[in-house]
């Protein structure tokens, strides 16, 4: 996926991707993140590099055989490379984000620096 990909999917963000954002953004959890990054062939809603973690939104297509066959290679892929990845919902991100953003701070925080 090229660069231009990736400046496209920041500047057209979902709600809930829009809304972890402000709380991911300017170091607000200890760690530097970074929107819509790619990583080898793929770009990542979210990635501490640091801290090697990545941290994805997801809508319901990915619950779709297709798209959890394609998430599948994408996290085997990131996982390879050392990163740790997690996943959530877009519904859960929009209706429970404080909970969201306390499990991200919580991981990170397991990781070593």
């Amino acid at each position: 996926m090229s660069d231009l990909r990736a400046r496209q999917l920041r500047r057209n963000m979902t709600e809930a991707e829009m809304r972890l954002w402000a709380r991911l953004r300017a170091n607000r959890l200890g760690c530097h993140f970074r929107r819509q990054h790619r990583i080898g062939p793929y770009v990542v809603d979210f990635a501490c590099l640091e801290r090697k973690l990545i941290v994805e939104v997801d809508g319901g297509h990915h619950n779709e055989p297709k798209g959890a066959a394609h998430d599948a290679r994408r996290t085997d892929f990131l996982q390879r490379d050392g990163y740790d990845v997690l996943r959530f919902w877009n519904n859960d991100v929009l209706a429970r984000t404080d909970n969201v953003v306390e499990t991200i701070w919580s991981h990170l925080n397991s990781l070593q620096r």
